[in-house]
């Protein structure tokens, strides 16, 4: 074995899991007990009503250690930040498609990639955000996802408690993590263009929606659903970094050829 390469665990590394706005303690100590055993070991807090806290610890079981390394930030965008495929899950439906994967394809995409493009994990961190315990995520946070996770549940009953959310992703991406390939590259691997960070897309965004308004495409004060059909549109595409700089030197080119 080359010193390039090494068990796909690694990789496992590159997934940070995400809890916004946790309101009891002992699900983000159960949740950490969760990855531990799975071998995930990036735990990111968005604005947690009681951290840290000896309920959680006690909760988390001997995986205190991933609590006392866990990032504490005031938004989700901190969280995200170097952040480039982004998966949110939601059980709600929403009035736009979104392009939703089961726990399953999450982890095959994360971990081993499709017939089309390399494995996620070898191409950036990648985040799995989980949302309140009362109201999940609410929309202007899925726009910050590149694709829902939608857990297969029971239909009369799709109630699922935080930490055996958390439980099912990390199973499977442990799952998968052991699955079929022997070795990997254990870094990001740089003959893969990156996938461009929630930073860089999030930039791009802002450009898109100065340009269409300043060409009075786009009305502010009527917004309805454009931007976010737009934002959809280009979180499918999951672009890497040099798309998204080849699409704002369009634009800049774009505004200068209109004098703005």
């Amino acid at each position: 074995m080359s010193d390039k390469t090494t068990l796909i665990d690694p990789l496992l590394a590159q997934v940070r899991i995400v809890l916004v706005e946790t309101s009891h303690p002992g699900n983000i100590g159960a949740a950490a007990r969760a990855m531990k055993t799975m071998g995930l070991s990036q735990l990111c807090l968005v604005n947690p009503k009681q951290f840290p806290c000896a309920e959680a610890t006690v909760r988390a079981s001997g995986a205190d250690d991933l609590l006392a390394r866990a990032h504490v930030s005031e938004t989700l965008e901190q969280a995200l930040e170097g952040c480039g495929m982004v998966y949110g899950t939601s059980a709600r439906s929403r009035s736009i498609d979104w392009p939703t994967f089961s726990p399953w394809d999450v982890a095959q995409r994360v971990l081993h990639g499709t017939e089309d493009a390399p494995a996620e994990a070898l191409r950036g961190e990648v985040a799995i955000v989980f949302g309140r315990e009362n109201s999940g995520l609410d929309n202007e946070e899925l726009e910050l996802c590149s694709a829902r996770v939608l857990l297969p549940t029971n239909p009369d009953f799709s109630s699922l408690n935080l930490a055996s959310a958390v439980q099912v992703l990390a199973y499977e991406l442990s799952t998968h993590s052991k699955r079929g390939q022997a070795e990997v590259h254990n870094h990001v691997d740089e003959t893969y263009d990156p996938l461009a960070t929630q930073g860089e897309l999030q930039g791009f965004f802002a450009a898109l929606e100065k340009y269409i308004t300043d060409i009075d495409y786009f009305d502010p004060a009527k917004p309805k659903q454009l931007i976010r059909r737009l934002h959809r549109l280009f979180n499918r595409a999951s672009m890497s970094r040099s798309e998204v700089q080849i699409l704002r030197g369009i634009i800049t080119a774009a505004n200068k050829a209109i004098g703005k």
